[in-house]
């Protein structure tokens, strides 16, 4: 069964679809919808068997806990206690916008949301569909990306329809996501803020609010938040991610020649302004090296590129990690997978 695609303008918003969209949530139907960041795929958080249909639908592992999204700070109090100050700095810095909060759940939150976690991952988007989506259900709504498990996330209609075609109910097209990259996800533990996944929010920028901020290691095998999987956002291809700093092109290119003469069909994903050095080969421009944000937008989008065209393994340059580059190295690492021991 085809999912019912429903094109909105979320500069002109047709109450009438979104209306569809939410009776589709109170009826245990899952709805694909986009977000600041990356299409989410939406059930009714307080329907335990709505919830389950995510988990089938994107062949999610059962350990893997879901965000909920709202649309009033009023409501994180009603799925989270004990909130601590640096955690309400936050939200109301941050909110609506690209941030995730983890905090001790109430009764409110099933244990197959949490994943038999004792705490909750909660967020409020800042995208207007998303928005009007959650307060015309009336209801959290739990929402991983709009995806199979481990693949790239969805920055489009047509992504999801890749992904989820006869798995799911609805789809609100709303045109391409504009961070492209997933949020930011922190934990407060005795008074430290941990980030378990870079994101949406530059590091830096909760740091002028929150103050000493840490960064998970990926050791950490506690699995609090989506994308802690040691591979994840993968396409298709072998992503080969090429860290070696001002070497990096020559190394890049020796590997890519070497994979070519093997048979393999390679792609490369380089930085604005490296392009030249790859022009014999199928390469892909992910933006200035220094710019996270347009690093960001671009990377899912050109993954899955690759994979339209039948690239089995794709190259990748390392970029700057200065603001939302970080976020770009994570998501480059977790498609690349552990090193082999």
């Amino acid at each position: 069964m085809k999912p019912r695609i429903l094109t909105i303008d979320p500069n002109n918003i047709d109450i009438g679809l979104i209306k569809q969209a939410a009776e589709a949530i109170h009826n245990r139907g899952l709805v694909a919808f986009p977000t600041e960041t990356v299409y989410g795929l939406g059930a009714n958080a307080l329907d335990s068997r709505a919830v389950t249909g995510i988990f089938e639908a994107k062949k999610r592992p059962l350990d893997d806990p879901l965000i909920l999204h709202i649309s009033k700070i009023d409501d994180l109090f009603l799925l989270a206690k004990n909130v601590p100050p640096e955690a309400e700095k936050l939200v109301n810095r941050f909110w609506p916008g690209p941030l995730t909060v983890v905090l001790e759940k109430t009764d409110m939150v099933s244990d197959i949301i949490s994943t038999g976690l004792e705490t909750v991952a909660v967020r409020m988007p800042s995208n207007p569909i998303a928005k009007k989506l959650i307060e015309l259900s009336d209801v959290p709504i739990a929402a991983p990306s709009a995806n199979l498990f481990g693949k790239p996330s969805p920055t489009s209609a047509k992504h999801v329809m890749d992904d989820l075609k006869g798995r799911i109910d609805i789809i609100l097209d709303g045109g391409p996501t504009e961070i492209g990259v997933e949020s930011t996800v922190i934990e407060f533990v005795e008074g430290r803020s941990i980030i378990l996944r870079p994101g949406g929010v530059e590091v830096d920028l909760i740091k002028e609010i929150a103050g000493d901020v840490e960064i998970a290691s990926e050791g950490d095998h506690t699995i609090k938040s989506p994308g802690k999987y040691p591979q994840h956002y993968s396409p298709n291809a072998k992503v080969i991610l090429v860290e070696k700093g001002p070497q990096q092109v020559d190394e890049l290119l020796s590997q890519v020649k070497r994979l070519t003469s093997e048979g393999h069909k390679a792609g490369i994903l380089a930085s604005q302004g490296h392009e030249e050095y790859y022009k014999t080969f199928n390469v892909k421009v992910l933006g200035p090296g220094e710019n996270g944000e347009i690093c960001a937008s671009r990377l899912f989008h050109l993954l899955r590129e690759f994979d339209s065209e039948g690239v089995d393994i794709i190259a990748a340059e390392e970029i700057n990690e200065e603001g939302l580059g970080l976020a770009v190295m994570n998501r480059l690492r977790k498609a690349a997978g552990p090193d082999p021991e």
